[in-house]
């Protein structure tokens, strides 16, 4: 016996009654009942389930399997045989603005200017179309979401009917039907016609409103439109207000030229850290000729080791830089200690006879690291296993017994 759709006799009914058919649990653990009648919409066409009550329990899940409609339950539904169903009319109304609001955009797009839409998404937020094109235009946009809020506040009615496959012909359908029987077309006179098994208000009224957005490009010519319609509208309004005005007082100017208040912020951050680099480069010239002044001669050879704390990979590499351009008859050893890795830097100058590369390499396994380099300068990073002391004693060790040779 397949479930009676109450939602497509009355798509307001917020309860009703039922007996239960059949109750069990999915191959996922799920549990859940068929009822011979609901009201709760299944997931299908575009249009998320419904949520609600059974008996005080929550549905978190409606889905139709082979003609039967299952109720995901939070809890097993033991000795019920009846059922007293309530849904969630707040996320049931929104669906039905945001998918009638689907059809009329959809529709001005279509009738205004050939686009096609390939797929719909109602998302928890926003919703969103593909339209079957390369290009929209912001005057396209706004043309066509100045006819679909012409229609809503034309209030055109917005009805649903049952026909057979033979009486299709009869419709100027917006796209080709994927069934053959039991059809549901969702019609706004003389502006839309499409075959749809979701829920709707019975007019276009009480869509309230349809705001794009914006766009952006998806792969395969297509357009991604995003909107809301109806108290998302509003919502969105609220919470960009609210954006706004903590912005306005941020950036002390007026809504108006809060675009070009934040240009000129960034423009002012960007060179901010502009003379930040310089002035951190000139840092590292001085620190890079206190460390060769303060040089450990080890076999003949000058060696800079230091260990540092939390220091970036880039500025290890300057310093290293600077050091081995700078002097000659010189190695460098540097490590920077995180609270789970560490990152090492290794240079030489250009006429101490050591591959840097091997010892980096060398060294990686104690860290569990990986990096590379070449003779002059090699770098890499690992897990913390061992103190950042034990590491520089493996380089120096190293180095040291390289020099010898």
């Amino acid at each position: 016996m397949l479930t009676k759709k109450l939602y497509y006799q009355d798509q307001y009914q917020r309860s009703f009654t039922a007996n239960l058919q059949r109750s069990g649990k999915d191959g996922q653990g799920r549990f859940y009942v068929v009822l011979d009648q609901t009201a709760f919409y299944p997931t299908g066409g575009g249009q998320p389930h419904d949520t609600g009550t059974l008996n005080d329990v929550n549905v978190y899940d409606v889905e139709e399997v082979d003609g039967e409609i299952r109720h995901y339950l939070e809890e097993p539904a033991e000795g019920y045989h009846t059922f007293t169903g309530k849904i969630d009319w707040e996320r049931r109304f929104d669906h039905m603005q945001q998918h009638a609001g689907q059809h009329i955009l959809s529709a001005a797009f279509d009738n205004e200017f050939g686009l096609k839409t390939v797929s719909f998404h109602l998302g928890t937020e926003v919703c969103s179309i593909d339209l079957e094109t390369v290009n929209l235009s912001d005057e396209e946009a706004a043309q066509a979401e100045a006819i679909a809020n012409k229609i809503i506040l034309e209030n055109r009615p917005l009805d649903t009917k049952w026909v057979t496959e033979n009486e299709l012909a009869a419709y100027s359908l917006r796209k080709a039907v994927s069934v053959t029987d039991h059809i549901r077309l969702v019609i706004i006179p003389e502006f839309d016609y499409n075959g749809c098994g979701g829920t709707h208000p019975d007019s276009c009224g009480q869509v309230q409103s349809i705001k794009i957005l914006h766009w952006e490009k998806q792969k395969k010519h297509k357009i991604r439109v995003y909107f809301v319609c109806g108290n998302r509208v509003l919502r969105q309004l609220g919470a960009k207000h609210q954006v706004t005005q903590r912005l306005t007082a941020t950036l002390n100017a007026p809504q108006e030229k809060l675009d070009e208040a934040a240009n000129k912020a960034l423009q002012q951050i960007k060179d901010h850290e502009k003379t930040i680099d310089t002035l951190k480069s000139e840092l590292i010239k001085y620190e890079a000729g206190a460390y060769i002044d303060h040089a450990a001669c080890i076999n003949d050879r000058n060696i800079v080791q230091a260990i540092f704390q939390d220091r970036p990979m880039r500025e290890l590499q300057q310093l290293a830089k600077h050091i081995t351009v700078s002097t000659t008859n010189i190695l460098v050893l540097l490590i920077s200690e995180t609270d789970n890795k560490l990152q090492l830097v290794c240079s030489k100058s250009d006429d101490v006879p050591a591959n840097m590369n091997d010892v980096v390499q060398q060294t990686l396994p104690l860290i569990n690291g990986k990096g590379g380099g070449n003779g002059s300068t090699a770098q890499g990073g690992g897990d913390k296993t061992i103190a950042a002391q034990k590491v520089m004693e493996a380089l120096v060790s190293q180095v040291s017994s390289l020099t010898q040779k």
